[in-house]
């Protein structure tokens, strides 16, 4: 797909989606996202999606659905966030803040970093470790804005591993599809034992050509109290008995 193209095809799914359409330099930006992603993907798994159009809006358009529940110059963490979504379109975007890009694929990360890098987006930094572990480190432990999640694990789970790098009065923003409210239902008691509880459910859905949708849902949790040291525990304990 040549520039103009996709940039007609950004400006039509972003408005479609009930977003405002990107600036140029977004869009130059989405379009060299774009070109490095699917050259970096014919020798590594980074996406099963490789229609343009597809990209622009299940990649692009449905990781900046958060965009809008992130407040000005935060700190966040995006535990989990394999290709880059929703941190790369977020660095793009939201120049203001400051982003961890965090997943256990060391080869991920380093193309993470090596893309943010040629974008020249200097609010992301990321990290390859084990969210169970990073928390661990000095300094990480409860000091983040927000931490935010993709389609990364079921909600139990997702929340003994996310809801301790966020500080008191802080979010964490689960993006889900269809069975959100199921997952969130189940994840009461490690909600609560996080030190969280259940803000709203926010609709976000997705079309492509504005009469099929598909569901998409910001489960968001807000951070009451101090997470217990005890969590998370090791990702063996987590999976065999969630919370």
């Amino acid at each position: 797909m040549d520039y103009k193209t996709f940039a007609d095809e950004c400006q039509r799914l972003f408005l479609l989606n009930g977003m405002d359409s990107p600036s140029e330099d977004e869009m130059q930006s989405l379009s060299a996202l774009t070109e490095i992603m699917l050259k970096v993907n014919e020798q590594m798994n980074l996406t099963a999606i490789t229609d343009c159009s597809q990209i622009i809006a299940k990649h692009y358009v449905d990781s900046l659905k958060i965009s809008p529940y992130i407040p000005d110059g935060a700190k966040i963490i995006d535990v989990g966030c394999g290709a880059g979504f929703p941190s790369l379109p977020l660095a793009v975007f939201r120049k203001d803040v400051k982003i961890t890009a965090l997943d256990s694929t060391a080869k991920r990360i380093k193309y993470v970093q090596n893309t943010a890098d040629l974008l020249e987006l200097d609010n992301l930094t990321a990290v390859a470790a084990r969210a169970e572990d990073y928390v661990k480190l000095n300094g990480v432990r409860e000091s983040f804005d927000m931490a935010v999640a993709r389609a990364v694990a079921d909600m139990p789970v997702l929340t003994e591993l996310c809801l301790p790098f966020v500080k008191v009065g802080g979010k964490f923003a689960a993006m889900k599809a269809a069975k959100a409210d199921e997952e969130c239902e189940r994840a009461t008691n490690a909600i609560k034992k996080c030190g969280g509880s259940l803000l709203q459910i926010i609709s976000a859905d997705l079309t492509l050509d504005g009469s099929n949708f598909e569901s998409r849902k910001l489960i968001m949790i807000e951070k009451n109290e101090k997470t217990p040291k005890i969590y998370p525990r090791n990702f063996a304990q987590i999976m065999k008995k969630p919370l």
